[in-house]
């Protein structure tokens, strides 16, 4: 899968759950955040699981202000976990309309040409259900 086929996925989706060491698409790739803010515009739900480090820190801030986020949505829809050593070696995953058409897409944490993986159903299910798992354990709510 390319790039472009990622981007066009994301377009479509009501929907989208991240895990990002680093925010990096969401804030740094202009081709992403354009893609985020009209999402975002259209209601799209972002729901993201990153790690408490001080890039993650630094992009929530520029996300605050580029997306126009409050810090109450911040808390709703980031769930931020302790860092640990493997951060650096994750990659950035998706996972689309978890709810309905589930789709896991997985990308570099750092830019990239077309190296985009998309998972088989069946793990794109599994990883929504992790994420739906660790989402309830440490927010203590449903998705």
């Amino acid at each position: 899968m390319t790039f472009k086929q990622l981007i066009n996925l994301e377009d479509a989706a009501k929907e989208v759950w991240v895990i990002s060491p680093g925010l990096h698409y969401d804030v740094e790739n202009k081709d992403f955040s354009e893609l985020v803010s009209v999402n975002l515009g259209q209601k799209t739900k972002y729901r993201y699981i990153v790690p408490a480090n001080m890039a993650v820190l630094k992009n929530l801030e520029v996300y605050k202000k580029k997306y126009a986020i409050k810090d109450r949505e911040i808390m709703d829809n980031f769930l931020i976990l302790p860092e640990n050593e493997f951060i650096p070696f994750v990659l950035e995953i998706a996972i689309y309309d978890a709810n309905t058409n589930c789709i896991a897409c997985a990308a570099p944490a750092l830019e990239g040409e077309n190296e985009v993986i998309r998972f088989t159903n069946d793990a794109a299910q599994q990883m929504a259900k992790d994420f739906r798992e660790i989402w309830k354990k440490f927010k203590r709510e449903k998705l």
